[in-house]
């Protein structure tokens, strides 16, 4: 995980990722490495993700509640706080502030 604010030397796809009748919206970041991120916003819902690789979620700005598949409890999380969720798998995501993240997949 990174502390930066920006990412420098690096392509971002113009067509945008939308989601949940436009409640997610995200843009795919590529890296010189092959690597690659997400840049996105979910507005204020309750929603359900599923994933295919692991996924290290950054939050930037915002506030959510989250539950991993298969847990009872839910875990609140806030601006500069980060939560992974394995591959396979999906998460149950409720946004109380309108949320900027960093998805790292991998």
């Amino acid at each position: 995980m990174t502390s930066a604010t920006q990412f420098d030397n690096v392509s971002v796809v113009k067509l945008s990722n939308t989601y949940f009748d436009g409640k997610c919206v995200s843009h795919t970041v590529l890296f010189s490495d092959g690597s690659r991120k997400t840049l996105g916003v979910i507005f204020p819902a309750s929603l359900n993700f599923s994933t295919q690789a692991p996924e290290k979620m950054e939050v930037t700005r915002g506030r959510c509640r989250i539950r991993l598949a298969g847990e009872d409890a839910w875990r609140e999380y806030g601006a500069g706080q980060t939560f992974g969720v394995p591959g396979n798998s999906s998460f149950d995501i409720e946004v109380v502030e309108t949320l900027d993240y960093v998805c790292h997949y991998g």
